[in-house]
């Protein structure tokens, strides 16, 4: 598998910094956004992300709505929602709108690299069947 892009965002400026150090030296590529609204920015100005690991709780636009604004903007990026404040709702919410998966901090390090590389193939799936359809 070719080297993953990763679009991390989370408004704890701190956790993004660990995250993004711990996750490069799996050989991911991080990005950062710390707002949803600068999450759609990066996602419009790196064609590259293929996944976007987002938080729930923001000030301005909140996860859900972001998740949303995604999937209708980038289908085929696919989000995987890590949250500290996890309710039965936004769960359901989230999947609902197309979450890849959702998971509760604090996460194992590897079990969300682990998810980001599921969440790659499955989206490499997507464009496979993207690129199909297009050449009909």
């Amino acid at each position: 598998m070719r080297g993953i892009t990763v679009l991390l965002v989370d408004d704890e400026i701190p956790f993004v910094e660990t995250v993004n150090r711990r996750l490069a030296k799996r050989g991911i590529n991080i990005l950062t956004a710390f707002s949803g609204e600068e999450a759609l920015v990066q996602l419009d100005n790196n064609p590259g992300i293929q996944v976007v690991v987002l938080d729930v709780k923001m000030p301005g636009m909140n996860g859900i709505e972001t998740l949303a604004e995604i999937k209708r903007h980038h289908p085929l990026v696919e989000v995987i929602i890590l949250t500290g404040h996890t309710t039965i709702e936004s769960a359901i919410r989230g999947m609902r709108l197309g979450a890849f998966d959702y998971l509760s901090k604090p996460c194992e390090l590897e079990e969300l690299a682990n998810k980001i590389r599921l969440a790659v193939r499955k989206g490499g799936h997507n464009n496979e069947e993207h690129s199909s359809l297009a050449r009909r």
